[in-house]
């Protein structure tokens, strides 16, 4: 057993060894909670929820802490607009509060349609309030902060090893004008505001006392102070999307290392961007898709998490929905692999199939090469239908496919009724009917094909 990840922090691949092995302490950064995911978030929570399942299958003991961010991202980079939570909460004429767990609830649903395992601990950032200004505390002790009119800063000058996630080209980017800050008091355009006032012309839906004045945390320090509480000062694996290397998760490395003087997290985890049509994903150009568009146009969620699989985490993935047309196929011509061969009770482990697919995820979780292998012996009749089937069932562990359950759970009733009308009507040798029943399903978009061992029925 020898997991290789590549690590961001050393620009390599490298071995996990873990602080307590089998333990391995992982933080995921979820969502904020002002509106529904796209479907570009869920790759990268694929991806992590592809990580913690090989964790799994290799032995480890994974525990896995999520945020939710429901207070303190504003819609600039700099530290300037308005918090997303309270501004959609005024558009959309509840409060900040309703809102925020309307969308976290959202979130959840589509997570549990992606077959994405549930995190250990899902920590709210309202919720853990006193943990945050605790750590502006300490980092205030430790010299690191300074007041402006508008809030309490993070000073980056004071913390030499700020580009280390980073790197130093970008830094500089950052300094000569890639994140312009409208707050003049601000002594660097890099440093970051780890608690900010409340305005003083009104007054806000989530706002605290502090010992600096009333307001509201950072964007950044909530994922520092609830990491720590539930991982400890030092913890194994941070994972997040690209974006979040040269702002959030450099921010926090900054603030939880200036705090502690300790490593923050070993290993850091980046998933890439989906693209749509080559382009960015955005509300702007019509190219702002949710797990329910999906869902209108005749795909499973878990059409949408085969497709994430055939890309390697780490690189772009373009979306269209053509390429999700031939996801969507292939994962059920996999799904017929995997029952057809689960047909046969005896169910030997082939040792070199197990052992090359276990080699493809151990690779910094290779799962293109993953399918490959499941694909090539899935197909090969020259081994026993058990011995396929128990691959299958080992790699489903990790690709979380539903490859042996059945499609009726996904069957709208009358489809359902319909289906099981026409066994009858078979059985029955009523041929007529049989067929005028598969025509309406076929209008339906269910495709039914007679077997010597029943029916069986796909989507088109």
């Amino acid at each position: 057993m020898s997991l290789k990840l590549f690590n961001t922090l050393g620009r390599s691949k490298e071995e996990l060894k873990p602080l307590k092995f089998p333990a391995v302490g992982i933080y995921t950064c979820g969502p904020t909670v002002y509106n529904y995911q796209h479907i570009g978030n869920y790759r990268t929570y694929i991806f992590e929820d592809i990580l913690k399942r090989t964790l799994r299958f290799l032995g480890f003991a994974p525990f896995q802490v999520m945020n939710i961010t429901d207070v303190g991202h504003l819609a600039s980079q700099g530290d300037e607009g308005e918090d997303k939570v309270e501004a959609m909460a005024q558009k959309e004429g509840r409060s900040a509060w309703d809102l925020a767990k309307f969308y976290a609830d959202a979130f959840l649903n589509d997570c549990a349609s992606l077959n994405i395992l549930p995190p250990d601990v899902l920590c709210r950032a309202t919720a853990h309030i006193q943990e945050q200004i605790d750590l502006i505390l300490r980092l205030e002790k430790k010299g690191f902060l300074y007041h402006t009119s508008d809030g309490m800063y993070f000073e980056t000058a004071k913390f030499p090893a700020y580009d280390q996630l980073m790197g130093k080209s970008h830094l500089m980017g950052i300094q000569f004008g890639a994140r312009i800050s409208a707050n003049p008091e601000k002594k660097s355009p890099s440093d970051f505001a780890v608690w900010k006032f409340s305005p003083k012309e009104s007054r806000r839906q989530m706002e605290w006392d502090s010992p600096w004045g009333k307001g509201f945390p950072g964007w950044h320090i909530e994922c520092s102070a609830m990491a720590m509480k539930y991982l400890g000062e030092s913890f194994d694996i941070h994972c997040g999307g690209v974006d979040h290397i040269p702002i959030h998760h450099s921010n926090e490395i900054a603030q939880s290392e200036g705090a502690t003087g300790k490593p923050f997290a070993r290993y850091w985890l980046h998933g890439e961007f989906l693209l749509v049509n080559s382009s960015k994903m955005a509300k702007s150009g019509g190219t702002f898709i949710t797990l329910e568009d999906l869902k209108k146009n005749g795909f499973d969620p878990l059409d949408y998490r085969y497709h994430c699989l055939t890309a390697h985490y780490r690189k772009q993935l373009d979306f269209t929905w053509e390429a999700l047309e031939s996801s969507k196929t292939a994962r059920r011509k996999l799904k017929e692999l995997a029952l057809d061969a689960a047909q046969d009770s005896r169910k030997p482990a082939c040792a070199s199939s197990i052992e090359a697919f276990g080699a493809a995820v151990e690779d910094d979780l290779n799962m293109p090469e993953a399918l490959s292998v499941l694909w090539s012996d899935l197909k090969n009749t020259d081994l026993p239908k058990g011995a396929r089937a128990s691959l299958a069932e080992t790699a489903d562990r990790v690709l979380g496919l539903d490859m042996f359950e059945e499609e009726d759970k996904a069957l709208s009733p009358e489809i359902a009724e319909l289906l099981r009308e026409r066994e009858a009507a078979r059985k029955n040798r009523d041929f007529k009917q049989s067929d005028r029943i598969r025509d309406r399903l076929s209008s339906l978009g269910v495709l039914v094909e007679d077997t010597s061992s029943g029916q069986k029925w796909r989507r088109k």
